[in-house]
């Protein structure tokens, strides 16, 4: 047997004692068009579907038909305290204490909301820096609070990358940039 065959035999073995492995069952994989399962890393985003999501989705959509606005506050999950729901769970998730996390809207909104609260531009100090490779919508978040400001959005947002051939931003490249735009 070879190193790698000894490898994957091994991986396997783990596979197969992980208590976790049956509940892999629970999820609609993607599949390649051979039919073959994909393995789904996307970590920022929507994960696989997951058994029993389409009929609670279906349980709250028959819910706002006919509650509408007060299903926020009626019905089997009331909408409007659903950050309470989830802090418990979400801390021992995160090892971290319920009073540490809250459950929110999507990073773009939370983007926005930021910027409402924070960003007071002058006239000389008006640029924001954001990764270049940020969600399009967390670059257009950026780009229309500066333009909300009366900025030119192309010269007061800087977007920052990794080198070529990287994948991460260098801390001296962050650096770089505050120092060379940290007035402004």
């Amino acid at each position: 047997m070879t190193g790698a065959e000894e490898l994957l035999a091994r991986a396997r073995q783990l596979d197969a004692a992980d208590p976790l492995a049956p509940l892999r069952a629970r999820f609609a994989l993607p599949r390649a068009d051979g039919g073959d399962t994909l393995a789904y890393f996307c970590g920022h985003s929507l994960g696989p579907l997951c058994d029993g999501v389409r009929a609670i989705l279906d349980e709250e959509l028959a819910t706002w038909a006919a509650r509408a606005v007060e299903g926020h506050f009626d019905g089997p999950r009331p909408w409007f305290s659903y950050h309470e729901q989830f802090a418990a769970p979400l801390a021992r998730l995160a090892g971290a204490r319920p009073v540490e996390v809250v459950a929110m809207g999507s990073l773009t909104t939370n983007l926005h909301l930021l910027c409402a609260s924070f960003y007071r531009p002058t006239a000389t100090r008006y640029r924001i820096v954001i990764e270049r490779a940020a969600f399009p919508s967390d670059l257009y978040a950026m780009h229309s609070q500066a333009a909300f400001h009366g900025f030119d959005p192309e010269r007061a947002v800087i977007e920052i990358g990794p080198r070529e051939g990287e994948h991460a931003i260098r801390h001296e490249d962050v650096e770089r940039v505050l120092d060379e735009h940290g007035d402004e």
